[in-house]
């Protein structure tokens, strides 16, 4: 994935991190499930459940392929400040992956929220020169992982009562990217033409699956 560098004025300085990581107040983030949460304990149980399922397993495995094997902290179960807002997770650059606890009830809830994340890990991995300050890359990822996660199957935009017959899958895509890009100082009123721009290259890149599953 090489994506195109953004048009446009530069990121100030002020709104740049000295080493590129993202921090808690601009995680790429996946929608939340409704629910009640779970205790940190009961999320790493689940966690490692997870780590254990065949999707998981394989976007793990294609990320040591890809030259980024992680680590037994790659991964972490924390109570998150809900002042941020509802966020079920979230990836940083250089760091790895959170899974937001308080926010989380069922082993899917999990599944889901490392299935997502480890997109953007794979993301960040193979492509040389991606940026998350670059509204573009940030929405092509976001994109990815809202498809190739399984984030909007009919099953689940059913049970959560988002549901239309034609187009849904797209459309529920298209939401939940607004919604993260919605958080990112980076895309403050350029977050819906970046997201077209990049909507077809990005949504039919389906590595490292031969299709979307």
């Amino acid at each position: 994935m090489e994506l195109p560098p953004q048009e446009g004025s530069p990121v100030p300085e002020a709104n740049r991190r000295s080493n590129g990581t993202m921090t808690e107040d601009n995680l790429t983030s996946f929608g939340v499930p409704s629910n009640r949460g779970s205790t940190v304990e009961e999320c790493q149980r689940m966690i490692n459940k997870s780590l254990r399922s065949p999707q998981v397993r394989f976007l793990r495995e294609h990320l040591e392929k890809a030259g980024c094997a992680i680590g037994d902290s790659f991964i972490k179960a924390v109570q998150c400040d809900e002042r941020i807002g509802q966020v079920a997770g979230g990836y940083t650059q250089g760091e790895g992956i959170i899974v937001c606890c308080n926010q989380m009830e069922s082993q899917d809830d999990v599944n889901q929220v490392l299935k997502h994340e480890l997109i953007h890990a794979f993301d960040d991995c193979r492509a040389a020169n991606l940026d998350w300050t670059n509204c573009a890359h940030h929405a092509c990822s976001e994109i990815r992982a809202g498809h190739l996660s399984g984030d909007c199957h009919f099953k689940r935009e059913f049970l959560l009562g988002s549901m239309k017959i034609r187009g849904h899958e797209q459309e529920c895509i298209r939401r939940r990217v607004m919604k993260s890009l919605s958080g990112s100082p980076y895309c403050t009123g350029v977050a819906k033409a970046f997201m077209e721009s990049v909507w077809d290259v990005c949504y039919n890149d389906t590595a490292p699956f031969d299709r979307a599953p």
